[in-house]
């Protein structure tokens, strides 16, 4: 047997014990308010698009509307507050004011776009969703290499991810949820247009899929701790932890880096998945010119869609030794 068959059998097998397995036990009553929810939120599906896309707005202003009342809210909109301040410093108050309700209005619609990705047949999603640049990842398969796909935290993320992955499925990566019904939902969901998942701690089994050739969606732009990050700059922020993971990834499986942007089009026109060119010369000799690097891919990706981004992540809560906390809290 070939190594790189032994390789596909494990990665195989791997997907069979990660696949969700629908359990007697998700039906006990103590999951029967979440099924309920699960139940609206499908039959809410239903509705046309250009209707549900009026309720996702308006279900994120409604949230706005409630941060005087509810302290986690408050809480939320003054970290993407922050994080804009530190971001843009330049920016006046009204501009700022102004993304943070578009923002809120994005926090709506992704219930909207989730369950669009999830729940939605094929047919719908091609209906309302297009992809530009998809013969970038084509090109890179076809040679055939490894595809590192940077796409980060937009709030619209899991339809992006199933609108790709209707074109060239690949292997998603997610973090599992401590609700078990809730896990099985989202990786059934996610399933549908990848072609597994993996844990993002599983490193190993990211390599090896890399060494298959396979697209690996990675999302390098949240604060994961101390631990396997470094310091560099994001935007104005000189030093923010960035995970060494995707260095890491490159460095061993020598996949390509195709960064991928998932844009939500204004008055209900749509989505766009924008998907740009390869990387060209990746840095791989330095950890901290490659995170700077990522960075900087992240930035523009970013700025394609800022009112769609998760502003809401402390992206600046781990600070170097001695300095000061960023935020009020």
């Amino acid at each position: 047997m070939s190594q790189n068959t032994h390789k596909s059998n494990e990665s195989s097998k791997y997907a069979q014990d990660v696949y969700p397995k629908l359990k007697l036990s998700f039906f006990h009553p103590k999951y029967w308010g979440l099924w309920l929810m699960i139940s609206f939120w499908y039959l809410l599906l239903l509705l046309p698009y250009p209707i549900l896309y009026r309720i996702g707005k308006a279900l994120g202003r409604f949230l706005f509307r409630l941060r005087k009342k509810i302290k986690t809210i408050d809480r939320r909109l003054k970290i993407a507050e922050r994080n804009l301040v530190l971001c843009f410093p330049d920016w006046d108050e009204k501009k700022r004011g102004e993304l943070i309700l578009a923002n809120c209005e994005s926090v709506g619609l992704a219930v909207i776009e989730t369950g669009m990705a999830w729940f939605w047949p094929d047919w719908r999603i091609n209906k309302w969703c297009k992809v530009t640049g998809i013969e970038h990842i084509k090109n890179i398969l076809n040679k055939p290499q490894g595809v590192l796909f940077v796409g980060i935290h937009f709030l619209n993320l899991e339809l992006g991810g199933r609108i790709i992955g209707l074109q060239t499925p690949g292997i998603g990566i997610y973090r599992p949820n401590d609700n078990p019904v809730w896990n099985w939902l989202q990786i059934k969901g996610r399933m549908r247009s990848n072609k597994f998942m993996i844990d993002r701690k599983d490193l190993k089994q990211m390599i090896r899929s890399l060494d298959e050739a396979e697209i690996i969606w990675y999302g390098p732009d949240h604060d994961y701790g101390k631990r396997n990050s470094i310091f560099v700059p994001f935007f104005k922020v000189p030093k923010a932890a960035t995970t060494v993971g995707t260095y890491i990834l490159l460095k061993k499986s020598g996949a390509a880096v195709i960064p991928f942007t998932p844009k939500r089009l204004a008055n209900a026109k749509g989505y766009e998945v924008i998907v740009s060119p390869p990387v060209i010369d990746y840095p791989l000799d330095d950890e901290y010119i490659a995170a700077t690097k990522m960075n900087q891919l992240v930035e523009e990706q970013i700025l394609l869609a800022p009112d769609q981004y998760m502003w809401l992540h402390r992206r600046f809560k781990t600070r170097p030794e001695g300095e000061a906390n960023l935020y009020d809290e």
